[in-house]
């Protein structure tokens, strides 16, 4: 049974720490999925937390989800495994937010740890999908012929209704997110910018994706003759973020520990140390790979 561990980042940060989060019951750990093994704490259910005024943790202990309440709805960014979209539902439901509220889904990369459960969450609730042209042809596919990973890692297909482009607005009741081309993880990968509010304050808050590559060909790819560039082009890009607060789809490869309910965000990382970390790892990758030619 192949493991969809490959995928987790490398590494992360981020700048402030989070709110305190809100106090609830212990939870059963989520079902482990049929097609692949996950890693417990990615099913392991954790309080929702505040991240600002607007900005909410709703995911699992390993597996990051964020959601955004506007005054015209609700934004959804990720939400981890295919079996966590009832507990996506249900977290929402804890903050006020319905079903029908629910306005728009931000993917950051199509890989099932993350886009998971996008399928179902938006038969229950209409929300637009929204990704890059890369990750919409996969999500489409529901993950069968990645370019890395085969059709080992598939999930429910889904069909984006709105594809991005670099640097292109998405606005929903006054919130006004950025789409950032993050190519260092997946040729589709894209990360997320906002500004919300703290202590009365302006947060720049970075959803920025995985920056890593898990056993990918790096040398000589016949499917993806640059990746090694797309990589750098990547890093760049997420040292370029607006980053008061930086989020990432493995909450842990930028120091958030959500199931620490007392201290959620002990070791805050920077997106530029974040992106550096990544490329000294992918710069290891080349050399182990050049050497075992």
């Amino acid at each position: 049974m192949p493991s969809i561990r490959r995928c987790a980042a490398v590494a992360a940060l981020v700048l402030a720490p989070a709110f305190a989060p809100t106090a609830s019951a212990a939870e059963p750990v989520l079902p482990q999925g049929r097609g692949y093994e996950t890693p417990e704490y990615w099913r392991q259910p954790v309080a929702p937390f505040t991240l600002a005024q607007r900005s909410w943790y709703i995911g699992t202990a390993g597996l990051s989800a964020v959601l955004i309440k506007t005054d015209a709805g609700a934004v959804l960014i990720d939400g981890g495994l295919p079996q966590a979209a009832d507990l996506i539902l249900a977290r929402m439901q804890q903050l006020g937010v319905a079903p029908s509220d629910l306005r728009l889904i931000l993917i950051g990369h199509a890989h099932a740890d993350h886009a998971g459960p996008v399928a179902a969450i938006r038969r229950a609730t209409g929300a637009r999908v929204v990704a890059s042209a890369e990750s919409a042809v996969l999500l489409a596919r529901g993950g069968t012929d990645d370019i890395h990973n085969g059709d080992g890692l598939d999930f429910p297909p889904v069909t984006v209704d709105r594809i991005v482009m670099d640097g292109e607005i998405v606005e929903l009741g006054g919130v006004r997110i950025t789409t950032h081309f993050t190519p260092a993880h997946t040729p589709g990968s894209t990360s997320w910018t906002w500004t919300d509010q703290r202590d009365g304050k302006p947060l720049r808050i970075a959803y920025a994706d995985s920056l890593s590559a898990p056993g990918y060909k790096l040398i000589d790819n016949p499917r993806y003759p640059h990746i090694v560039d797309d990589y750098r082009r990547g890093y760049a890009a997420v040292r370029a973020l607006p980053c008061d607060l930086l989020l990432t789809p493995h909450p842990d490869a930028s120091g958030w520990k959500p199931d620490n309910t007392a201290q959620p965000h002990p070791q805050p990382m920077s997106c530029a140390a974040y992106a550096d970390k990544a490329e000294q790892a992918l710069d290891q990758q080349i050399a182990q790979q050049r050497g075992g030619r």
